[in-house]
Formats: structure tokens, sequence, C-alpha cells
């Protein structure tokens, strides 16, 4: 009797056939464009991280480059500090033989050329280690400079990683959180990172 009064295909009619395809292609098209972004954050993360591990060795290589233009600098000054010690000696050694002979000179004539001889022997060294010595001082004007650049250069790149870093992490809340919003932000933080990622090469801020 009650199959009579409800027939089994009752609810099967167009409308609800409708509006039950039109729900699925609803469905499938949010999951579809979820997945795609998702898809998109996974490149973009990867490329991020490439370019962090990239910026990270640059880092590392130009902090090591530093260091060791730093070491010859401090190398150079010491030698710089060695020849005008040497300078000093030979000037105080020309200074007592002019003296001596300044005083021998009517008294003893051939001692006071001798004298005379010596301490202009001792002034022409002085010159050539006074210009040893300034030529260690230009090296160590060089080197200090190079190696000021090199840290200027790895200072860029760290903050580049920090940047990466920060964007990565970022990337990833997002997938966890299903957040489109958290992504965005990240690749922001991501591009001011490829910023700092430019300027270790090129030092243009």
């Amino acid at each position: 009797m009650w199959e009579d009064i409800v027939p089994e295909e009752g609810f099967e009619t167009p409308e609800f056939k409708e509006q039950l395809e039109q729900a699925t292609e609803h469905a499938l098209e949010v999951a579809e464009h979820h997945s795609r972004w998702l898809v998109y954050l996974s490149f973009s993360t990867a490329l991020i991280a490439v370019l962090a591990a990239i910026a990270a060795l640059e880092s590392g290589a130009f902090s090591n480059e530093a260091l060791m233009l730093k070491n010859e600098a401090l190398l150079a000054q010491s030698k710089a500090s060695d020849q005008w010690a040497y300078y000093q000696a030979k000037s105080v050694k020309a200074t007592v033989y002019a003296v001596q002979a300044a005083a021998s000179k009517q008294t003893n004539p051939e001692v006071a050329a001798e004298d005379e001889a010596e301490a202009q022997r001792y002034g022409n060294e002085e010159q050539e280690i006074s210009k040893t010595a300034k030529e260690f001082e230009e090296e160590v004007k060089k080197d200090a400079a190079l190696s000021d650049k090199s840290m200027e250069h790895h200072h860029r790149f760290a903050y580049g990683v920090t940047m990466f870093q920060i964007s990565i992490a970022l990337a990833a809340v997002a997938a966890l959180s299903r957040q489109k919003t958290i992504w965005v932000v990240g690749l922001v933080v991501g591009l001011l990172g490829l910023a700092f990622f430019a300027d270790g090469f090129l030092l243009y801020f």
C-alpha cells in the first residue's frame, strides 16, 4: 500500500538532478581552485628555497673572503710597523754619524769624511725603508677596503636568506591553514628577499 503512495523514483525529478549536478560541479571547481593555488604555493616555495640556498652560499663565501682580506691587511700592517721601526733605527744611526762628522770635521777630517759617508748611507737606506713602509700601508688600505666591501656583500645576502626563510615559513603556515592571504604575504616577503639577493651582487643600496 505504501509503495503505491511513494514510487521508487519519486525523488529523481529533473530539478533535483540538475541541482545535484550543479552542486557537484561547484564542489569540483572549488577543489580544483584550491588545489591549483596550492600547487603554485609548492612551486614558489621550492624556488624560494633554491634562492635561499644560493644566497647562503654566497653569504658564506663573501664572509670568508672578508676575513681573509682582513688578515692580509693585519699582516701588511705588521710589516709596515716593522719597516717604520727599522726606519727609526736607521734614522738614529744617521743622526749619530752626522753629529760625529760635524764634531770631528775640524780636528780629524778623515774620520769626519767617513762619518759623513756613513750618515749618507744610512740616509739613503732610510728613504728605501720609508718607501717600503708606505707601500705596505697602501696595501693595508686596499685590503681593508676590499674586506669592508666583501662584508657588505655578505650582509646583503644574509638579509636575503632571512627574508627567504620567513617567506618559506609563511608558505608552510598557508599550506596548513589553507589561507591564501598568508601565502601572498609570504610572496611579498620573498620579493623583498629577492631584492636583497640581487643587491648582494650589485650593492645598489
